[in-house]
């Protein structure tokens, strides 16, 4: 790691932290899971409440998934960019930085949350194709989210692909105390 700038005082240098375990990294994936679901619940209600979306089925669906994109977006690139932990990362000791260690910019963090959706994308497109729903629907989501994951393992560092292509890392953050 060249160009490796000491951090602030009373924190550690993040450039020499390992990668955090990918089983806790799913874990803190899981619990971003878990914290999202309230977020977008509480989007969904106040988008369909000034809207006066009544059947989302039918009208407003693009608009919807739209605005609810953006709150992801907004979501995840403001605490990415204000200190390199969500609110599930700052649970599991995890932090974002680039590959100096240093704290991401907004570009930066734009093109990871982009990236961050072939998570999902394959699996997607293919029940979009094969015409899957409900549980099947979730199954290929799980293999897909698995195979993703695993794809960490043959990475030099144990990043995920999106992190190397953006130009960022996962570290184990543990601050020290006072």
């Amino acid at each position: 790691m060249s160009g490796a700038v000491s951090a602030a005082p009373g924190t550690p240098d993040p450039a020499p932290l390992p990668t955090p375990a990918l089983g806790r990294r799913l874990a803190a994936f899981l619990y971003e899971g878990v914290l999202l679901f309230g977020v977008m619940f509480i989007s969904g209600w106040l988008y369909s409440t000034l809207t006066q979306l009544k059947d989302p089925d039918h009208q407003g669906t693009l608009g919807l998934q739209l605005f609810l994109l953006l709150v992801l977006a907004v979501y995840f690139c403001w605490f990415w960019t204000h200190g390199g932990q969500t609110v599930a990362m700052k649970a599991w000791h995890i932090r974002l930085v680039d590959r100096a260690g240093q704290p991401v910019t907004p570009g930066r963090a734009l093109a990871r949350f982009a990236l961050a959706w072939l998570w999902f994308v394959p699996a997607l497109l293919t029940a979009k194709l094969a015409g899957l729903h409900g549980g099947a629907l979730f199954g290929l989501m799980l293999v897909g989210v698995g195979a993703y994951a695993a794809l960490a393992r043959l990475h030099p560092d144990r990043q995920f692909w999106h992190d190397a292509v953006c130009g960022t890392r996962l570290v184990d953050w543990r601050p020290t105390r006072p």
